[in-house]
């Protein structure tokens, strides 16, 4: 009996390049289909450039197309969640519809799945073509992570990676985080996990669709998930101002009553002020970021909400804002 494979592919606005992703994807499926009944799922992030209306075409001539339209913006990380959530495969394939993540690693993977590997992330091999600026500003964030979080994260790793049903199922059931940092959870998770090389391809059609801004916000959902060391430090650099302050505070009284002479270093103490209050502002942004990420999961909120879905079985249980409704088995 062959095994079951799903595919989930993430898109936002990628009009140009997606029936060429698709064609490559499908030749590749092609080459597997003895071994593996898959399924091709097309996580639709709110597109505003006609993405969706290809999709639906591609869906109508081929019923192993499935489709999930999201009601609005949602993010990369909750659409990968939602292929999750909507997959109930032996295994499950991840990758970008930009073809930056090259399908034809997919027989590698599974290969590697079938030795028993629950876990099978790629890492990236940059190309000359990859922004300088992106290469640096990559490399200082993950050296920045791994110095201040509890769970290593390989700097070149990508969100292109081959997961079982078991490892589906524990953030089915279990990781239901709002501020979801995928790469982080799957070293954190600890199953066996293997990592293979791949060269970036360059991006002929479309552009990245991450800001600076959302490259930001990743980054900051990292640092909050897997580590506490910034308020640690903020503890940390508290007692070392105060520590300071107490013996400037006693040099002062010193040369106040025994010198009779006052200090006369204005500027000095405009620049303690200044550093003090700043290192403080700092803190503060750092504290209100992780009482942000405790507000997000107060609230609950649903992790994305679902408008529309294509080609799913017509049984699939949806509740009332979108998700897809699980036993507790």
């Amino acid at each position: 009996m062959k095994k079951t494979l799903t595919i989930v592919s993430p898109v936002y606005n990628e009009c140009e390049v997606i029936k060429v992703f698709y064609t490559e994807l499908r030749n590749v499926i092609d080459e597997i289909e003895d071994s593996y009944d898959s399924v091709i799922c097309f996580v639709v992030d709110h597109s505003t450039d006609g993405t969706l209306d290809v999709l639906r075409e591609i869906a109508s001539v081929d019923q192993k197309v499935r489709i999930i339209a999201m009601t609005g913006r949602f993010g990369h990380q909750m659409c990968l969640l939602a292929g999750i959530d909507y997959s109930d495969s032996d295994a499950l394939i991840m990758l970008d519809s930009d073809l930056q993540h090259p399908p034809d690693l997919i027989p590698i993977m599974l290969r590697y799945y079938e030795e028993g590997y629950d876990v099978v992330y790629t890492i990236r091999e940059d190309t000359p073509e990859i922004n300088f600026l992106k290469r640096l500003t990559s490399n200082l964030f993950y050296r920045a992570i791994n110095l201040i979080s509890q769970v290593p994260i390989n700097e070149k790793a990508a969100d292109f990676r081959l997961i079982s049903r078991r490892v589906a199922k524990v953030f089915q059931k279990h990781i239901r985080e709002r501020n979801l940092f995928l790469r982080g959870f799957f070293g954190w998770m600890g199953f066996k996990s293997i990592a293979i090389p791949f060269r970036v391809r360059k991006r002929n059609l479309g552009k990245s669709k991450y800001s600076f801004s959302r490259l930001l916000r990743f980054g900051l959902n990292g640092v909050i998930s897997f580590s506490k060391r910034p308020l640690q430090a903020a503890v940390l650099t508290g007692v070392a101002f105060a520590i300071i302050g107490f013996l400037i505070a006693i040099i002062t009284t010193i040369q106040y009553f025994f010198l009779n002479s006052f200090p006369s270093g204005w500027t000095t103490l405009v620049i303690l002020i200044s550093v003090l209050s700043g290192t403080q502002l700092i803190f503060l942004g750092i504290i209100g970021e992780y009482i942000g990420a405790i507000f997000d999961e107060v609230k609950a909120r649903p992790h994305y909400i679902v408008d529309e879905l294509i080609n799913f079985e017509p049984e699939t249980p949806i509740d009332e804002i979108g998700h897809k409704v699980r036993s507790k088995d």
